[in-house]
């Protein structure tokens, strides 16, 4: 816990707004709540946001920035594309912990505010165009490698989706291995 003396950023307020969606959706993001959890008064909310709506759209921002294209920058910078795609899947795969809140996820909840289909539609733009890149440099059609790279990602979501009802699911790695051998092609 914060103490009162310590002072903390608009990213600490954020990091804890999006805490509190993977916990609960948008719902979640009170600053009552948020002040207790981080251990501070609502002063310290009121030095960086004017009200809860400017702190969703900054939780929301970060959660683009830090999920999205330039999460995968280093992905990205692969030239072997084989590669690419099973450090991909492996970093992707070995994240997903069971019972784990998901902001993906729980943002689902609240698809129809227009910035939640935003930062959502961001994330999965960046993703999907660099698995669709990817499998195009592994020889696939464009059309094919678009689809490829959608079934893969749905598959990804569904181990997150898995990996919050199931405490007992497989081991991360394993899953990678065969995440890798699902969607690689041969």
């Amino acid at each position: 816990m914060v103490n009162e003396s310590t002072r903390l950023s608009a990213q600490d307020w954020a990091r804890a707004a999006l805490k509190a969606i993977a916990d609960g959706g948008l719902a979640a993001v009170a600053v009552e709540p948020l002040a207790r959890t981080l251990g501070v008064t609502k002063g310290s909310f009121y030095a960086h946001y004017r009200n809860r709506d400017e702190l969703i759209t900054a939780a929301l921002t970060e959660w683009a920035r830090s999920h999205g294209e330039a999460a995968l920058t280093e992905l990205a910078a692969l030239t072997d594309p084989a590669r690419r795609l099973r450090e991909l899947l492996t970093v992707v795969v070995q994240a997903v912990q069971p019972l784990a809140p998901s902001v993906h996820l729980s943002l689902l909840g609240d698809r129809n505010d227009p910035r939640v289909r935003d930062a959502v539609h961001e994330v999965n733009r960046a993703r999907l165009d660099l698995l669709t890149r990817t499998y195009q440099e592994l020889g696939l059609p464009p059309d094919r490698a678009a689809s490829r790279a959608r079934v893969a990602y749905a598959a990804i979501l569904g181990l997150l989706h898995l990996a919050q009802t199931d405490p007992d699911g497989p081991d991360s790695a394993a899953l990678a291995e065969e995440a890798t051998a699902v969607f690689l092609p041969s």
